[in-house]
């Protein structure tokens, strides 16, 4: 168990330690591309007593609970402050070696409880905190102060709908752009409460503009799109990609991207040649995602929404026919 000063159970624990087969590989070599406090890092550590764990993360104050929570494991946890999308880089150095390669990875990926909970990190409306959402503090990117008080109408109008689906998304913008300067959580949630129209939904009204500020502002959905490929690149023959989403526009691209990366041509149906050279490299070990049963739910309300997919490097590369 995490003790009580973790404060971050991990989702979907067993079927993460089934996915990447750590039992069978108690001298494998696995990546936790967003180790976060350490939960799925240690568990993989303790369930194999000779593997070596490379633990990434934006944030560092996540970098630093993960520190303490995987230091009775000595050199067998490496942490490094980096994006996922900067893997390769990562373990190369870590495997001193060009052309490293790994028995696992995961990508637990969005938003933690323990950063929502943070007043101060600016991804919650629930609290009173600076407009940041930043997962890495000390990075040049812009902040969702940024963009609420300097971008105009119709790109904060297409971020929203873009990236939280909001139908109202214009509405918003508008009441937005009338309420500048903007500088807190609480601020920009009341104005979205006020720009709604409509009885009050089951949702806090400001949910879906807050997911879509924090995912422009760290361009979450680029990252996983660049992230996967390089991923695929890093397994050995039988090694296995292992992500976790929590919504649909995530889940979209790790469930296309493992279908192109399984797919032999990817010319249109009708061409009767293939003229691509596309060549399956993954095999799909989950058709559809693996959700929580009813027991974690009730135990963490945060893993609800969870979706685990599962993909494994082919052995042998097919030919195109």
């Amino acid at each position: 168990m995490i003790p009580p000063h973790v404060p971050h159970i991990p989702v979907l624990l067993d079927a993460v330690l089934d996915a990447l087969r750590v039992i069978d590989l108690p001298a494998g070599l696995f990546v936790d591309g967003t180790v976060g406090a350490g939960g799925h890092a240690h568990a993989i550590l303790s369930a194999a007593p000779d593997a070596r764990l490379l633990g990434l993360d934006r944030d560092p104050a996540a970098l630093a609970l993960a520190h303490e929570r995987l230091a009775p494991f000595g050199e067998r946890a490496a942490l490094v402050h980096t994006s996922y999308e900067h893997m390769q880089d990562a373990v190369a150095r870590w495997q001193h070696d060009d052309t490293p390669q790994v028995d696992g990875i995961l990508l637990d990926l969005g938003v933690s409880s323990m950063q929502v909970e943070n007043a101060a990190r600016g991804f919650s409306f629930s609290q009173d905190g600076p407009l940041d959402m930043r997962f890495d503090p000390a990075s040049a990117g812009p902040t969702a102060a940024d963009i609420v008080n300097t971008w105009d109408a119709d790109e904060l109008a297409n971020i929203l709908y873009r990236y939280g689906e909001e139908r109202h998304s214009r509405r918003i913008a508008r009441a937005i752009l009338a309420a500048r300067p903007l500088n807190s959580t609480r601020a920009l949630a009341e104005v979205v409460a006020q720009a709604m129209p409509g009885p009050r939904q089951k949702i806090h009204p400001a949910t879906r503009t807050f997911q879509a500020l924090r995912i422009a502002v760290n361009d979450e959905l680029g990252a996983i799109e660049r992230a996967l490929p390089d991923a695929v690149d890093l397994l050995r023959p039988g090694g296995r990609l292992v992500v976790i989403s929590f919504h649909s526009l995530e889940d979209r691209i790790v469930k296309q991207t493992f279908k192109r990366e399984a797919t032999n041509c990817l010319c249109p149906p009708r061409q009767p040649v293939c003229t691509c050279g596309h060549v399956a490299r993954v095999r799909l070990l989950t058709r559809k995602p693996i959700r929580p049963g009813e027991a974690e739910a009730a135990r963490n309300p945060r893993s609800r929404s969870a979706r685990l997919r599962v993909t494994e490097r082919l052995a042998a590369q097919p030919q195109n026919r």
